[in-house]
């Protein structure tokens, strides 16, 4: 049968271009025994992506010239040879940026889509939440009435962390681009303060909305925000760091945070994680955070971007800030929940 996918056709140098991805027509054998034909419904583009078009690999495998790019995508199941994934399943794969695949079913989740729609499992049940669950408790160690500040907060990972932390209790400020962003974390999401760091002093305006000091940060953006933080943190304050989506398209090496000494006499705590090591607690966050989704604790956006032709645009676009939540690619329709399970 004939299938789209993208492939990446050249390393780009500073921020990524339309140039560098090319959308091929390719052809998709029949599935042989014990295998399955799924038919990609949604496909996730993350910031971390930007990471994988480098030659060299970090944490995550980099991505090949004249290969097709990949990530968490959800598909269901139209033909299978396999007794796990029967016909009409809904899987999570990280074969994303093509519309069809065949697998034997190794890597693959099948997904209940009675806890939430498809696409919620590559953002606020997906790696995105999880992350932001992981990094919130583990390692901000948040304690009820102590400020939290999240960076990148109208993102997919940022925002989850804005609701958790209002349901632990905490004070929570968080950091946008835009005044609809900032109105959507205070007003729909609960936080405390949004700062729009387009707008005005940033310093100054973390200042007032942190007249008690930062306890918890939760670093998705890095520059000049992690410097404003580090500016206010309090004695044995927690900093997670999950990502620096301002550093990711530099050609040269930012200077370093002018605050860091801050962190000696204040014994703060700065750790980064990855969190493809921690998945055996994937299990104990969905059932956590989809208890919280089910009785409306929990709330989340989706920018959805349509076909696969507009992938690239749609992952280009997560650097100019054109994402409110999980920005996801839909490649197709949803099939009937009664073909779902």
């Amino acid at each position: 049968m004939k299938s789209r996918q993208v492939l990446l056709v050249a390393r780009p140098v500073g921020a990524p271009k339309p140039s560098n991805f090319n959308l091929v027509d390719v052809d998709v054998r029949d599935p042989g025994p014990g295998e399955i034909l799924v038919r990609n419904i949604y496909m996730s583009v993350d910031p971390y992506m930007r990471g994988r078009m480098n030659e060299k690999q970090t944490y995550a495998q980099a991505w090949q010239v004249g290969q097709p790019a990949d990530g968490r995508a959800v598909g269901e199941v139209m033909t299978s040879h396999h007794p796990s994934f029967p016909v009409g399943a809904l899987v999570v794969s990280n074969l994303g940026w093509r519309e069809h695949f065949v697998s034997n079913g190794e890597g693959l989740m099948a997904i209940d889509r009675a806890l939430a729609s498809p696409s919620a499992f590559l953002g606020v049940l997906g790696v995105p939440g999880f992350t932001g669950w992981y990094g919130l408790k583990e390692i901000g160690k948040p304690k009820a009435g102590e400020t939290l500040v999240v960076s990148g907060a109208a993102g997919a990972t940022g925002s989850i962390v804005v609701q958790i932390g209002k349901i632990l209790g905490l004070r929570v400020v968080g950091t946008a681009g835009t005044d609809d962003k900032c109105a959507w974390l205070t007003k729909d999401l609960g936080a405390d303060a949004a700062i729009n760091y387009r707008h005005g002093d940033l310093e100054e305006q973390l200042r007032a909305a942190c007249p008690k000091g930062v306890d918890v940060y939760f670093e998705n953006v890095g520059g000049a925000i992690l410097d404003a933080v580090l500016g206010l943190v309090n004695p044995f304050a927690r900093i997670a760091l999950c990502g620096m989506i301002s550093q990711y398209n530099l050609e040269a090496p930012a200077p370093g945070p002018r605050n860091l000494r801050n962190m000696v006499g204040n014994r703060v705590l700065m750790q980064g994680f990855i969190i493809s090591d921690h998945m055996k607690r994937y299990p104990e966050f969905l059932h956590e955070v989809g208890g919280w989704l089910k009785t409306g604790r929990i709330r989340y956006e989706e920018t959805v971007v349509e076909g696969i032709d507009r992938a690239v645009t749609a992952f280009l676009g997560l650097f100019s800030g054109d994402n409110t939540g999980k920005m996801v690619v839909r490649l197709g329709l949803e099939p009937a929940r009664s073909g779902s399970r």
